[in-house]
C-alpha cells in the first residue's frame, strides 16, 4: 500500500508540481507565477504518494482560513486527496480557534463544488470578475472616504484573497486613500483598492455598487488613475452585474464558499 502524507513544500517541489498545473483551465494556471511567494509566506502543502501528487495554499488570519490553489494531478483524481488537502487545513484552523474556512470555486467546476459540498461548504455569496483597461477620463465625482455605516461590508479582495475588513484593517485602507465613494444620486457605489502581491502593475478592486450612475463614476475614476499611475491590468470583484458598460469585460462568475469550523 504507497503511503499518503502531507507536508510543507519546499524547493524541490516545484518543477514536478509545476509540470501537472500548465493546463488546469483552457488558458493554463497562475501557480507558477505565486508558487515562490506561497512558498515564502508559508502554509503551502504537498501531499504525495512517493513523490508530489497535489498541492494547496492557506492563509490563516482573523478568524478565518483561506484555502487556495487546490490542485491535484489529473492522473490522482477521484482518490480523495483534494479533501484531504482541505482537511489538513482545518485541522489547524482548529488548533488555532479560527471559526470559518473559505474558498473560492468558479461556477462551471462542478467537481470542485461537488467536493466543497461534501466537505459541508456551503455558498456564502456569489462574485463576478470583470477586467477593463487603464483609460484618460475626466470628471469624476467621487470622494476618498470611510465606508458609510449602513452599509454592511465583511470582506474585501486582497491578491483574490477574500479577508475579513475589521477594524485595523479598514483604518488601514482610509489612511491609504484606498476606499473611494459615489454618492452622487441614488445609493453608495464603494470601492476598495488594492494593489496585488504576485502580478506587477495590476489593481484589484473590491466595488459594491449602489447605483448605476454612481458605479461609473468609481469605474471612470479608477479607469484614470491607473492610466496616471502606470497600471496594465484592473481587476474588478463584485456581487453585481455589470451590464451598463461596453468598456467592461466579464471574466468568469464564482461562488464563495464557506464552512463553519465550530
Amino acid at each position: 500500500m504507497v503511503t499518503i502524507m502531507i507536508r510543507e513544500a519546499n524547493n524541490s517541489d516545484k518543477s514536478p508540481i509545476l509540470n501537472f498545473c500548465k493546463n488546469t483551465f483552457s488558458w493554463g494556471d497562475y501557480i507558477q507565477y505565486v508558487w515562490n511567494y506561497w512558498l515564502a509566506e508559508g502554509n503551502l502543502f504537498v501531499i504525495e504518494k512517493k513523490q508530489p501528487v497535489g498541492i494547496c495554499h492557506a492563509i490563516f488570519s482573523k478568524n478565518q482560513v483561506w484555502v487556495e490553489g487546490i490542485r491535484i494531478n489529473p492522473d490522482n483524481h477521484r482518490q480523495g486527496l483534494a479533501s484531504k488537502l482541505v482537511h489538513h487545513v482545518e485541522s489547524i484552523a482548529k488548533e488555532k480557534q479560527i471559526s470559518f474556512s473559505y474558498m473560492l470555486i468558479d461556477i462551471e467546476n462542478s467537481s470542485s463544488l461537488e467536493m466543497a459540498k461534501n466537505l459541508n461548504y456551503k455558498i456564502y455569496e456569489t462574485w463576478n470578475f470583470y477586467s477593463i483597461l487603464p483609460q484618460i477620463t475626466h470628471g469624476h465625482n467621487i470622494e476618498f472616504g470611510q465606508i458609510p455605516h449602513t452599509k454592511k461590508i465583511t470582506h474585501y479582495v486582497k491578491s483574490w484573497r477574500w479577508l475579513v475588513l475589521d477594524e485595523k484593517s479598514l483604518i488601514q485602507l482610509y489612511k491609504q486613500n484606498k476606499i473611494i465613494v459615489a454618492n452622487n444620486s441614488g445609493d453608495t457605489s464603494i470601492a476598495i483598492l488594492t494593489d496585488s502581491e504576485h502580478f506587477a502593475n495590476t489593481l484589484i478592486v473590491t466595488l459594491f455598487s449602489g447605483s448605476e450612475k454612481n458605479t461609473l463614476e468609481l469605474i471612470s475614476y479608477i479607469q484614470n488613475y491607473c492610466a496616471e499611475k502606470k497600471y496594465h491590468k484592473i481587476q474588478i470583484l463584485t456581487r453585481e452585474k455589470i451590464s451598463f458598460t461596453n468598456s467592461i469585460e466579464h471574466k468568469i462568475t464564482f461562488n464563495l464558499m464557506r464552512k463553519s469550523l465550530n
